[in-house]
């Protein structure tokens, strides 16, 4: 079914050579463990030229998954289910880029069909391997949040595959997911907002444990900013994605002291700052991924945690949807020239 090099690293490709895509072929190709057999574009002339810079080879789908264990997919969402599809019936382990599929029934076909087929299925939502919220997932075991704050913000965009993408699926998506596997709760209430133009949105969730999460995403603020906080009653914690830096601030018991024969009021706030092993979260997804064939193991992101984002967004849209009707529908207030 696959090639082996005799050496025993997993034979890997990538399909789909755009931005993301090349990002793949290019770890892949520097990835211990891993042999870059090839890569698959539908535009050939694309493919061929990605194919020089990294030295690897072109093919058609087909014959590149003749070739490999396991593969990347970097295709608009659209055709993910189609690729996902042809790789399971081939016996190819696959990660799909987010947002994982494009409605929840051909999710859920796809993980029926992994899991028939003793195929990996992995979910390209690399937030989760940022070593910053690796860090702040061993924080929040000991903390207990009230709120989480997230913003996921930058100027318009020229990457026509993101702009295909409405801005939840694209962006506030992988904050939907990193809240979900911080908070224990589950989701009792979404509101949600988006611009006219679709190119920021604001959603709110509440938990049935009482944490409230407020998540923002734009293509419009002329800053790039990637953070999130949480407030916990015992501290409040700042991380920053792309920093990949997390700051905890405390506060100390208050006390008396006497200072110059004068009793002083004394409460002294204290930041703490973790250790974190920066480095590139998309070859930690990457190793993850190949180490998790390799050992025939589950991926660390599941098909599953790829629905539950995937639905979590479309609610966020849904609701978004139904504010814009609600105001469209209500009656128009008048202002008084008083």
């Amino acid at each position: 079914m696959t090639a082996d090099d005799g050496d025993g690293d997993v034979d890997v490709g990538v399909i789909g050579v755009g931005a993301m895509g090349r990002n793949h072929a290019r770890v892949y190709a520097e990835l211990s463990g891993a042999h870059l057999v090839g890569i698959a574009d539908a535009d050939a002339e694309r493919a061929s030229e990605v194919a020089g810079e990294i030295g690897t080879t072109s093919h058609a789908t087909g014959t590149l998954l003749d070739r490999a264990d396991a593969v990347s997919i970097a295709v608009p969402t659209e055709y993910h289910a189609d690729l996902a599809g042809e790789c399971i019936d081939a016996g190819v382990h696959v990660l799909v880029e987010k947002p994982f599929v494009a409605s929840l029934s051909e999710g859920r076909d796809l993980i029926e069909r992994a899991e028939a087929a003793d195929v990996l299925l992995q979910v390209g939502h690399i937030e989760r391997f940022n070593p910053a919220v690796t860090e702040l997932t061993r924080i929040v075991e000991g903390v207990s949040p009230i709120s989480v704050d997230a913003r996921r913000l930058g100027p318009p965009s020229d990457d026509a595959r993101s702009l295909d993408e409405n801005v939840v699926h694209d962006l506030m998506i992988h904050d939907l997911d990193i809240v979900r596997s911080l908070v224990s709760g589950e989701i009792a209430r979404i509101n949600a907002l988006r611009t006219d133009d679709g190119q920021h949105a604001n959603a709110q969730l509440r938990f049935d444990d009482g944490t409230i999460a407020t998540l923002t995403a734009s293509r419009v603020t002329q800053q790039k900013v990637r953070d999130l906080t949480i407030t916990a009653e015992e501290c409040y914690i700042e991380l920053d994605y792309l920093t990949q830096t997390i700051e905890i601030h405390r506060q100390s018991r208050p006390e008396y002291m006497e200072i110059g024969g004068n009793i002083r009021y004394h409460h002294e706030g204290i930041t703490e700052r973790p250790m974190v092993q920066s480095g590139e979260p998309l070859r930690y997804e990457l190793e993850s991924f190949v180490e998790s064939v390799a050992e025939h193991a589950a991926p660390r992101i599941t098909g599953e945690d790829g629905l539950r984002a995937v639905e979590l967004a479309g609610a966020v849209l849904e609701r978004a949807k139904a504010t814009e009707e609600s105001r469209t529908d209500a009656p128009r207030v008048v202002r008084s020239d008083r």
